[in-house]
């Protein structure tokens, strides 16, 4: 029988730096690299390491997974605890654990196994399996063992704080037997809040999203506990229900035809001991700008957070080129750019037909299913959660041409030649009710701006995984291409990305205004390696470092503090709390969130003076939730002229013509017919065309809810009443649609009595059914008649772009508007059609 050497020389041989265990391990590579060592002996620090929560930030590919192994075996050498390594999922978990094996690191995937429990292995899964109502690390309340961990690493943060929220969201699916009698408890309060999106939700319409008024929430707990307790342990109840049960009369609700989704403010981590607890908590994370999130969602020390462990130096990343054909030229059809990406996965980089170029792996992100329709005659494999982990492994494995994956902005590795080009084609975007409901109310926020900049950097990081990689990056649609042109934007990534990108768009002003053959050049220079690129790129990075302190918001702090005071029903203390941070807090949409946090707990013990403040925050935000009594209409004024107020919006709102063309290009980009999903994205694209076009434009259903969904005030006695019904797929304008644009005029006539107004439906078909009657004077809005609006109104922001600035002189607007019929007078009678009567044969 052969010797067993595994334990020879392991009774007092425990190092405790992590470069020691390393180096008394397999060493699958020689050294560590150097930002690894930087990294592990700076949490080694006494100081450092025993803080109760440590942010470690790395470029991707900077080797964070052997950095969080080795802290997780030095936590174990020290005495200090059992250790968890969290990662995304389940196919990261097992990569973690190939990484540990490769170092020679004890490892397991069993939270009952002997060497976990007795702190001589590392346990290694995912989130999900620490966080959740069901954990078997226990949870407060139930019979569980609760176990005392010394150390928690949590590898892609970004991804856990997804998991996490909604890890603590009850979401009621409206085939369950409770969602009706829950809804039906809140009719009036929805109703009261939007009447057309109640009418909405009532008829089937997934876009309509109606929050749940606080008042009413807290007036119904005991009927809203009779219905939901008895399926407290059933299906997926049981693993939220445990977790928000006793916070369940501080959450905000939303209602949508298909859900009734129960949230938190905050997630009350603290449910989960074993997280809670921990002596050590270190998240690992490349992209994540704002830390806020940590605080807020994970309950981490502000003091800690705002303190990153980090190597010296942010060069340790691999070579990127990031274009926005978008950008280099607005007139570009994106639909040539996925023609380009189709001839470079063949090996065709020219487009001439004829393959002469090595074959790459092109892979496309979309933010939806939807939005792989695009893609349809070009993907050679789409991947969904069925076949994702066999479609990573072909990737890597060799050439599989074009592959497209939904909404996958994180959470896979596309290192070496399985990434060699990404197209990001679209911007991610909020997925569930609550997170819909929250983006609208942030519309055009700066911190909405930074959480999607923080996604789409997760997802132009998908391809480079090393120092030693090459990807080059294509962001298709105007809306990524601003994030890229915008300086308030650009500010917003991570200084190595930031690097990167200004380099591209050095890169940019040779391609600018040429055609696609530049942008074939160019990513050729990436995919080549092209020695002067290559040169250049790391030039670019050799100075860059990484910020030396982490982006903590006060508000975040104050909001995660309030809640706990909440939780705990000292309500008086989480009002006091937030009131002292909303004086600090510049954007005026967040403000006015914060404050309707602020009244939902002062209802608590002042109802009255709950309204007041919720009356109040109107002034800042005028999407949050609708007090008692609703909200008096204010009077849509229109300018004095037409021209006079384009030239004002354009002047102050675009400072180049890039801006402007871009800008203009995304409105209509917003407009996706027959995506039900889209639909506030159009609502609002709208409301931004009429300010283009200078007219006093307005949301009155979302501002008030009541009134049209869009109001242009033409002039003083001539309004625009837009209904917008983009998503729908009929083949005929319903009766339900009929009487909502006759109600919205009529609210109109109310609220701007003498006006003369046109009734106007976006809508896929001017046919009306046979059940519904016409609204007087109605015109629509189709998908023919929008293209030629679009193509207008392109013409006009291009004509405006030669010569120095014109758009800021309203005698060249006037003109132009005249010139492509978008005045009051003709826009409505040249861009849209009468109704039709549904054919009797």
């Amino acid at each position: 029988m052969p010797l067993d050497l595994s334990r020879v020389g392991q009774r007092d041989s425990k190092p405790l730096r992590p470069r020691d265990i390393y180096n008394a391990s397999r060493r699958p590579w020689p050294y560590l690299r150097f930002e690894q060592g930087e990294v592990l002996d700076k949490w080694f620090q006494e100081d450092v390491r025993n803080r109760r929560d440590v942010v470690i930030k790395q470029n991707t590919g900077g080797g964070k997974t052997a950095v969080g192994l080795l802290i997780a075996q030095s936590t174990l050498n020290e005495g200090i605890g059992a250790a968890v390594y969290l990662a995304p999922d389940r196919y990261l978990a097992s990569q973690a654990r190939a990484e540990a094996a490769k170092i020679g690191l004890p490892v397991t995937d069993d939270a009952s196994d002997v060497k976990f429990r007795n702190g001589r292995a590392t346990l290694v899964t995912t989130f999900q399996k620490l966080v959740n109502g069901q954990s078997v690390f226990g949870v407060v309340g139930d019979q569980r063992d609760k176990r005392k961990l010394g150390l928690v690493v949590v590898d892609d943060a970004h991804a856990a704080l997804a998991t996490t929220e909604s890890q603590f969201r009850l979401t009621v699916e409206s085939t369950h037997p409770v969602y009706w009698p829950l809804v039906e408890l809140f009719e009036n309060d929805l109703e009261e809040q939007s009447p057309n999106r109640w009418a909405d939700v009532r008829t089937g319409d997934y876009t309509a999203v109606v929050p749940v008024p606080f008042w009413a929430w807290a007036r119904r707990q005991r009927d809203v506990m009779d219905l939901l307790h008895p399926y407290a342990q059933t299906g997926a109840f049981k693993f939220t229900w445990p977790l928000i049960a006793d916070v369940l009369g501080i959450c905000s609700v939303t209602v949508t035809s298909r859900s009734v989704e129960i949230s938190p403010p905050c997630p009350p981590i603290s449910m989960i001991p074993a997280f809670a607890n921990a002596s050590r908590r270190v998240y690992l994370t490349a992209t994540l700008a704002d830390d806020s999130v940590l605080v807020t969602d994970l309950d981490a020390n502000p003091e800690d957070v705002a303190r990153p462990v980090t190597p010296g130096s942010a060069a340790d990343l691999g070579d990127r080129m990031i274009l926005a054909p978008s950008a280099l030229n607005p007139g570009l059809d994106d639909e040539a750019v996925r023609q380009l990406a189709r001839q470079f996965a063949d090996g065709d980089r020219d487009g001439d037909g004829i393959y002469e170029a090595r074959p790459v792996n092109v892979v496309v992100l979309v933010p939806r299913d939807k939005a792989m329709d695009a893609w349809t005659g070009y993907a050679d494999l789409v991947l969904n959660a069925s076949n994702l982990d066999q479609g990573i492994t072909a990737l890597k494995a060799g050439h599989v041409g074009l592959v497209v994956l939904s909404n996958k902005y994180d959470g896979i590795d596309l290192p070496s030649t399985a990434c060699e080009l990404l197209v990001l084609d679209g911007a991610p975007r909020a997925m569930d009710a609550t997170e819909r409901r929250e983006a609208a109310v942030l519309s055009g926020s700066p911190t909405l701006f930074a959480r999607q900049i923080q996604r789409i950097e997760q997802g132009m990081g998908r391809g480079v995984r090393d120092s030693e990689d090459h990807c080059a990056v294509l962001l298709v649609g105007s809306h990524l291409a601003v994030a890229l042109h915008d300086r308030t934007h650009l500010d917003l990534f991570s200084p190595a990305t930031r690097a990167q990108i200004n380099l591209s768009q050095d890169l940019t002003d040779e391609l600018a205004g040429k055609g696609l053959d530049a942008i074939r050049e160019a990513l050729s220079l990436c995919l080549d390696k092209d020695d002067t690129w290559v040169s250049i790129g790391r030039r670019g990075l050799a100075e860059i470092q990484y910020a030396t302190t982490g982006s903590v918001r006060p508000e975040a702090v104050a909001a995660r503090s309030a809640f706990d005071l909440a939780a705990t029903h000292r309500y008086s203390e989480a009002c006091d709390r937030l009131q002292e941070v909303l004086g600090q807090v510049t954007d005026p949409a967040m403000r006015g969130l914060l404050a309707e946090q602020r009244a939902a707990y002062l209802h608590h013990f002042e109802p009255n003076a709950a309204q007041n403040a919720l009356r109040k925050a109107l002034d800042d935000n005028p999407h949050v939730l609708r007090p008692l009594g609703g909200v008096a209409a204010a009077q849509l004024r229109p300018a004095a002229a037409q021209a006079e107020a384009a030239a004002a919006f354009l002047s102050r709102t675009y400072p180049d013509a890039t801006s402007l063309l871009l800008g203009v290009k995304s409105i209509f980009e917003d407009v996706v017919w027959g995506d039900e999903k889209r639909s506030k994205d159009a609502e609002r694209a709208v409301e931004q065309l009429g300010l283009h076009l200078g007219f006093a434009s307005s949301r009155p259903e979302d501002m008030y809810g009541k009134g049209p969904d869009d109001l242009w005030a033409l002039s003083s006695d001539r309004h625009a009443v837009i209904e917008l019904k983009t998503g729908r797929t009929h083949d005929a304008i319903i009766k339900h649609d009929l009487d909502q644009l006759g109600g919205a005029v009529r609210w109109n006539a109310e609220t701007h009595p003498g006006v003369t107004q046109i009734p106007v439906i976006m809508h896929p078909s001017p046919v009306l059914h046979g059940q519904g009657t016409a609204v007087t004077g109605m015109r629509v809005i189709t998908p023919q008649t929008w293209n030629r609006l679009s193509e207008a109104v392109r013409a006009f922001a291009e004509a405006l772009t030669n010569g120095q600035q014109r758009w800021r002189e309203h005698h060249a607007v006037a003109e132009q508007l005249a010139q492509h019929k978008l005045t009051a007078t003709t826009l409505f009678t040249t861009y849209t059609e009468p109704h039709q009567r549904a054919s009797t044969a």
